[in-house]
């Protein structure tokens, strides 16, 4: 039986690379709105494991994600990873780093990629729940004065075109993931 892995963000989001390689074999993905949503899935047995991003190397500790991960402190955490993380700015097929107007990404993302933002002052930062939901919001949108920063993978996902690459401010940027469960029942 594949594990459930549950996650913050939608499909093609760092976490569920994280999970990827967190968790051995093939599991199946539950993607959660909310860091407390992800865990709370564990802690009612809806999932198996949780995957939870806890600090970034340049934006720092991940506070919702660490508030959410100390409302229950009884799980486990079975295993942690540093992923190296490449931001990547994408937009609609046929759009040109020009026309980009705006451009969404989760918070810790945006902390990220400073340079780039100030390197390209016409391009205003607007907060998304996600980077891949972020994605998935451009390719909604049509329009291609909109972009996103996300992973490079969720271009491809979503349809979209990739504008420029390696737009993190550090080129060992990496985030520090936990994985977590539930305790193992005593017998």
């Amino acid at each position: 039986m594949r594990p459930i892995v549950a996650f913050q963000g939608e499909t093609g989001a760092f976490s569920e690379r994280a999970a990827a390689l967190l968790v051995e074999g093939q599991l199946s993905l539950l993607p959660c709105d909310t860091f407390e949503a992800a865990v709370r899935a564990v802690v009612n047995g809806n999932a198996d494991y949780a995957v939870i991003p806890i600090e970034n190397l340049i934006a720092g500790p991940v506070s919702a994600a660490i508030d959410a991960l100390a409302q229950f402190p009884s799980l486990d955490r079975v295993r942690e990873l540093a992923l190296p993380v490449r931001m990547t700015l994408m937009g609609l097929p046929g759009a040109t780093i020009d026309d980009v107007r705006e451009v969404l990404s989760h918070p810790v993302a945006l902390k990220q990629v400073t340079r780039f933002l100030a390197e390209h002052p016409a391009i205003r930062a607007v907060e998304a729940p996600d980077t891949a939901g972020a994605a998935r919001m451009v390719a909604i949108r049509r329009d291609p004065s909109v972009a996103a920063i996300a992973a490079p993978w969720a271009a491809k996902h979503y349809g979209l075109t990739i504008l420029a690459e390696g737009l993190e401010d550090r080129p060992d940027n990496a985030t520090t993931f936990v994985l977590v469960r539930r305790p193992p029942q005593r017998s």
